[in-house]
């Protein structure tokens, strides 16, 4: 799509209508100034705040009812028997 973007006298840019009602608030564009112009590139933000994640998981009491890395290596060792001997 080609459009045309006016600059107002204020230095604000006026978009066509096709344009702005692809624009959602609180998107952010980055700007990358060329010699001939100006392109918009919209940031992409990860839908998870990876940061806060890692510090609630770190918060999280530790779940009584999970098993131990020993148990867990005998249920294994079990089940590959179990496996093998058919």
């Amino acid at each position: 799509m080609n459009a045309i973007v006016k600059v107002t006298n204020e230095g604000h840019l006026d978009l066509p209508p096709e344009i702005r009602s692809q624009l959602k608030a609180g998107d952010e564009y980055r700007a990358i100034v060329k010699v001939d112009g100006i392109v918009l590139e919209k940031i992409f933000k990860p839908p998870v705040d990876l940061d806060a994640f890692l510090q609630e998981l770190e918060e999280l009491e530790i779940d009584p009812s999970q098993p131990a890395l020993q148990e867990i290596s005998e249920i294994v060792k079990e089940v590959r028997q179990e496996l093998w001997s058919d």
